[in-house]
């Protein structure tokens, strides 16, 4: 266990132990890349690096052990979306009155807080930026040399993103933070002006096809070629993409897009849209299916910009080129904006459904 089962961007993860090794770790990280891409996992693991019990060295650059007490309680917290869970059945077992008052917090370590989006909005807010700054300027660590809070969404709250700036100029010299950005443009200017930005970058997909078929054998060649355009190039959603669920999730977005596109059938949208629910289940259902929409219209920009040959649905090539015929760059442009908009939406409890169908019939061709 350590720093080498930490797959691509072997530039940026030396250089991050480079300053561990010299003192010089920061007290403000944006660790930035595409979801799935490892953010979480290095974050992790140089919570593990800085605080190891029995610290070795591999490549000549400092590594962490992956089993002593601290390593192992900090790894306990790897598996986020448990932990997540976790979290938020225990918020649902308390009174009415104490529910709106608790937010979600991951603490495997008593020095290492991890602070994911807090449901169901799923956006980073006031309470838990206030434990954090709690945690770093009263509650030096006790078990680890180094205390690390790590943020693992840009999507804040703007009264808990500005309370975070205080922590960000003057940060304790025994705390480190670290947030988490698909897009560090999400964050504001003077966070990331406080900060050290390390990329995570995207890994080809012909190396993500042939990872797969060493930790995935059971996927036949064109899902694997299918999986690793999925991917867009990041390691840990390539090898926990759920094909099957992606495959349910794009059969209703093609509804919508054929809705929009082709001849409008108001019955084949509604029977689609209509088990767009509300609740967790359904939130994630949406999240699912925005998703997927997103890949098809992305796809449909690659093909009238004529390189067809990188979009990600390959096994829908021929539709997508049929779909594309006619279509206008505006209207593509018009598209992606619909889909921010339904999952800006969401965040403010709008109906899923209702949203569904109202981006599709706004995006009827003529």
């Amino acid at each position: 266990m350590g720093f080498a089962d930490f797959i691509g961007n072997p530039a940026t993860v030396a250089h991050l132990r480079e300053s561990i090794g010299a003192g010089r770790f920061p007290h403000s990280l944006i660790l930035a890349g595409p979801a799935g891409a490892g953010k979480y996992t290095l974050a992790l693991m140089l919570a593990q690096a800085v605080n190891c019990e029995n610290p070795k060295t591999s490549g000549g650059l400092p590594d962490f052990c992956g089993v002593c007490r601290n390593c192992a309680r900090i790894g306990a917290a790897a598996n986020l979306e448990e932990r997540v869970a976790e979290a938020v059945a225990a918020r649902e077992e308390l009174r009415e009155t104490d529910k709106h008052e608790t937010r979600i917090l991951i603490q495997t370590h008593p020095d290492v807080l991890v602070i994911p989006p807090d449901p169901p909005q799923l956006l980073i807010k006031l309470g838990q930026v206030r434990q954090a700054i709690h945690a770093a300027y009263f509650r030096p660590p006790v078990e680890a040399r180094r205390a690390v809070t790590i943020f693992t969404s840009s999507a804040f709250m703007k009264e808990a993103a500005n309370s975070l700036l205080k922590v960000l100029e003057e940060p304790p010299e025994h705390t480190t933070l670290v947030l988490l950005a698909e897009n560090p443009q999400e964050l504001l200017p003077t966070i990331r002006s406080r900060a050290v930005i390390c990329r995570i970058g995207a890994l080809p997909a012909a190396e993500l096809e042939a990872l797969l078929a060493q930790r995935r054998p059971a996927l036949k060649p064109q899902e694997r070629a299918l999986a690793a355009r999925l991917a867009e190039g990041a390691v840990g959603r390539a090898l926990s993409l759920d094909l099957e669920a992606y495959l349910a999730s794009r059969s209703d977005a093609l509804v919508l897009l054929r809705n929009a596109v082709r001849e409008p059938d108001d019955s084949k949208l509604f029977h689609a849209t209509e088990t767009y629910r509300a609740g967790a289940e359904g939130q994630q259902k949406t999240i699912h299916l925005l998703r997927a929409l997103g890949s098809l219209v992305e796809d449909l920009l690659l093909i009238h910009a004529g390189t067809p040959a990188l979009i990600h649905n390959l096994d829908l090539a021929a539709e997508l080129e049929r779909l594309a015929q006619g279509l206008t760059l505006d209207w593509i442009d018009a598209a992606a904006r619909a889909l921010v908009q339904v999952e800006q939406g969401m965040r403010r409890n709008l109906l899923r459904s209702l949203s569904l169908d109202a981006m599709a019939v706004s995006l009827e061709v003529g």
